[in-house]
């Protein structure tokens, strides 16, 4: 298990989905022994199973690695061009010889080209859609955001999960919602009477009412993302109001990339140790490039991140 560095948040968000779930649930066993006892036994069920759900997709949201690029100890070697789109270049310290542009041209497999950018901390080319989280002080495939209500970076080894998680939150406020409306409905005083007299469906209701309006419109956020291939990072820069998204293949593609494809294992082994070089400071040098021109698998094109991190001379031995 993987846990972000304010992991304690999720008590937090375990508080507030588990208080009002577990209120609404004591509330249906009340009325279990006043009222129809199946069609109660029927609403306790399924609060219960969405709470277990909500609750679960949380765990495994927070507790995942999230997609952790490993760090190079040493900046990669000089490019063997010259020719960089970037013209920024740093030189200093004992490397002046290393002459690395900061942004260079990525070929993707279906023969679009994006620009990467070097990471100044993990001292590695962020492959496409990477970006470095500035909390959890990592590279992260695929980065979409840091969350802090699961104390976690969310990215391609956990979006799944995550999208799972504020869905069944969004579903769980709703059955709360109109399960306490119910309550109140189906007494025989008037409306202002019966809800003098049920206070906690009352309450029940006006939480889940606001929590719908944040995870509720979260959830449509990111259903729209899904459609568009995009990430959060992406979107909240406008990366593609003014350009075609070369990662969008289409809706049925895109939620079949999300929910249907393979989630990829690890690239860090957390138990393997560490040798004393990769804690030892590293030398200014001058940055800016791959070891080679692009991204190129063995095809000529983008293959994957292992062939990448191949090529960057990523440690396989790395452990946070």
């Amino acid at each position: 298990m993987v846990f972000g560095p304010d992991a304690s948040s999720l008590f937090l968000t375990s508080s507030l989905i588990g208080c009002p779930a577990i209120a609404f649930c004591t509330k249906t066993v009340v009325n279990m022994k006043q009222d129809d006892p199946v069609f109660n036994y029927h609403i306790l069920l399924g609060g219960l199973i969405l709470t277990v759900l909500d609750l679960g997709f949380l765990f495994l949201t927070c507790s995942r690695d999230p997609g952790i690029i490993p760090r190079n100890s040493k900046p990669p070697a000089e490019s063997e061009s010259s020719e960089s789109p970037s013209m920024e270049w740093v030189t200093g310290g004992k490397t002046q010889n290393h002459r690395l542009p900061r942004i260079k041209d990525v070929i993707l497999a279906n023969g679009e080209t994006v620009k990467v950018k070097f990471c100044d901390t993990c001292l590695l080319y962020r492959p496409p859609r990477a970006s470095h989280c500035s909390i959890c002080n990592n590279c992260v495939q695929k980065f979409d955001h840091h969350c802090p209500w699961v104390g976690q970076c969310i990215g391609l080894r956990n979006y799944p999960f995550f999208i799972c998680f504020i869905s069944s939150s969004t579903a769980l406020c709703i059955y709360v919602f109109v399960c306490s409306w119910m309550n109140i409905l189906e007494q025989e005083c008037g409306l202002w009477c019966a809800m003098s007299g049920d206070i906690l469906s009352v309450i029940l209701i006006v939480y889940c009412f606001l929590a719908i309006w944040f995870v509720g419109g979260l959830t449509v956020l990111h259903f729209y993302l899904i459609c568009t291939n995009q990430t959060t990072y992406e979107n909240f820069r406008y990366r593609y109001d003014k350009k075609k998204n070369p990662f969008n293949k289409g809706i049925l593609s895109n939620f079949k990339e999300v929910f249907l494809s393979k989630i990829p294992p690890s690239m860090i082994n957390f138990r393997a140790w560490t040798s004393e070089d990769d804690n030892l400071p590293v030398d200014n040098f001058e940055y800016g490039g791959f070891y080679n021109n692009s991204f190129k698998g063995k095809g000529g094109e983008f293959d994957d991140l292992h062939s990448v991190s191949k090529n960057q001379n990523f440690h396989k031995e790395t452990s946070l």
